[in-house]
């Protein structure tokens, strides 16, 4: 009976005050001169500062800030929807709201709670301006200043012991600044796969509260309570980076797959293999790889003129998805001439394996991967392998933020000792997403080049165009961090047809791996060194297993 208590003696208050409020407004009305004078417009240039502070509120952004656009066409869009979206946003409402007042149904002699009108009104919101904001990932970001001074007809009713409790909401007014993030950006429409929206700052909300007649804002203290709360439980929620996330495509339909561990190799040995040569005898070797991807296979040395090879050799592959990825081995008979004969193969599925554990595998090899061919019966040997599967550290690749703007020069800012950054084998990715205002003196089909540690990779050719984009990444395999290295990058242009100049270089820069190492991930803008304009967008990532 406290709940109950306590809010009759609400009601009891707020009437009494709403009371009181009324009579004194009435004869402070009555005790002024009848005639109203009429405001006189003026023209901006006749006001000073202390007036044009008082209108400056209700200047638009678009007008104040430069960077935010003036949308009216989405105005005129929202104004036209309004109708529908009052309708669907209401049902999304009730249907939201049913099961948490059925929590209270039974509770404190409540014995029902419904809306008995429900509508957002006639008078849409209103976006006074709208920023595009850029930024270095795969994402867009709108920040629209939204305003609503609408006319609400939200009605409640609280069936009480035998009263019936009538809660109305008026004067609704709310001012916010939300961010809204389309990402990530896919090839898939409508293009993005989730919205995520924040706010850049705590809500302004301002709102009436009706019951049995009498407005229980009035009640002094009560008023700057339920502001302060409205605030404070938003802010918990949706003040950035907080965020509210609705998913549009389903992760499945639109997720790539990034690598999420190392898988350790070591082929060991094969035993009695088939005799291919004429001398009766072969020359053995063994490739190696992962379902699933599209990367050359990785070799063994090879064994001349023997049945029972020991290699003891060491391969590290990228692992993407261990749930499904399969480790494909195929010994053969390397021929000076013609083709190389297969000798055997083998699959070992990498769910089988326990995380950071080696495990010795003895496999029978065999011809093709139907295993239960009835004509099949042909001993093709043995082949001992050690595996052992490393998924990367949670924390690696632990900067979530972008670093913005262009840079040519590394900071230097004071950070840990390299002893104290983690050792140890890694993944150095390099995602190279294009590049802005290259141009050539005789062509444009820019394509980009990655040196790193005597390896050199290429990106396609884009042709006519001075922004192209890539979205290529390559991976390294490391046994160490590259601290106090560089990886080199070219942008090159290559003339589609036959000239003694087809290549033309279009700029180059070189990027310090320490921050890299040390940040876990870096996705910024270098201006490119050898050209007036142009810039390269470049994202490395360092993980360690």
């Amino acid at each position: 009976m406290g709940f109950l208590s306590t809010l009759l003696g609400i009601f009891g208050f707020g009437i009494g005050t709403s009371i009181g409020l009324l009579i004194g407004f009435f004869l402070f009305i009555y005790s002024k001169p009848k005639t109203v004078k009429e405001p006189v417009p003026r023209p901006l240039y006749e006001l000073d500062n202390d007036q044009l502070l008082d209108i400056l509120p209700d200047i638009p952004l678009w007008v104040k800030c430069p960077d935010y656009e003036r949308v009216d066409w989405l105005n005129k869009f929202v104004a036209d929807m309004w109708p529908y979206l009052d309708k669907a946003i209401c049902a999304q409402i009730r249907s939201a709201t049913k099961p948490m007042f059925a929590e209270y149904v039974g509770k404190y002699q409540i014995e029902a709670i419904e809306f008995v009108n429900l509508s957002l009104g006639t008078i849409p919101p209103e976006i006074h301006g709208l920023k595009v904001c850029e930024t270095n990932e795969k994402e867009l970001v709108l920040e629209p200043a939204v305003r609503w001074a609408g006319n609400p007809n939200i009605v409640l009713t609280l069936k009480l012991l035998s009263f019936r409790i009538t809660i109305q909401l008026v004067d609704l007014q709310i001012f916010m600044a939300p961010r809204i993030t389309l990402k990530p950006l896919v090839p898939t429409f409508p293009c993005f796969a989730t919205v995520a929206v924040s706010l850049l700052g705590k809500p302004d909300v301002d709102f009436g509260m009706s019951i049995l007649g009498g407005d229980i804002m009035a009640i002094p203290g009560l008023y700057q309570f339920v502001q302060k709360t409205i605030k404070r439980q938003v802010a918990s929620l949706y003040i950035w980076p907080q965020a509210l996330e609705i998913p549009i495509l389903d992760p499945a339909t639109v997720a790539v797959k990034k690598p999420v561990g190392i898988l350790h190799v070591k082929v060991v040995r094969a035993q009695k293999l088939l005799k291919k040569d004429i001398l009766g005898t072969s020359d053995p070797y063994v490739k190696l790889n992962l379902s699933g991807e599209r990367l050359p296979s990785k070799k063994t040395t090879i064994k001349k003129r023997n049945l029972n090879p020991e290699w003891n050799e060491k391969f590290k592959l990228i692992v993407k998805d261990p749930g499904s990825q399969v480790l494909q081995l195929q010994v053969f008979d390397w021929d000076k001439v013609g083709n190389h004969d297969r000798l055997g193969m083998q699959f070992v599925p990498l769910k089988f394996l326990t995380p950071y554990e080696t495990k010795e595998f003895k496999l029978d090899l065999l011809k093709h991967t139907d295993s239960y061919d009835p004509q099949d019966k042909k001993q093709r040997g043995k082949i001992v392998v050690e595996l052992m599967y490393a998924p990367f550290r949670a924390d690696s690749g632990k900067l979530d933020g972008t670093q913005d703007g262009y840079s040519r020069k590394e900071s230097r800012f004071d950070r840990t000792s390299d002893s104290e950054v983690f050792g140890g084998a890694g993944l150095l990715s390099v995602l190279i997403q294009g590049a802005e205002d290259v141009e050539g003196e005789r062509h444009n089909n820019p394509y980009a080049v990655v040196f790193f540690r005597g390896e050199t990779k290429r990106t396609k050719m884009i042709k006519r165009t001075r922004d192209p984009v890539w979205n290529e990444e390559f991976h390294y395999m490391l046994e160490e961090p590259p601290l106090n290295e560089k990886i080199h990058i070219e942008v090159m242009s290559k003339r589609t047809g036959f000239s003694f100049r087809s290549k033309e270089h279009l700029g180059n820069v070189d990027i310090n791996l320490t921050d890299v190492v040390h940040n876990g991930r870096i996705n910024q803008k270098y201006h490119l060194i050898d050209s007036k304009n142009g810039v390269i967008h470049v994202a490395i990532k360092w993980v360690t297993a």
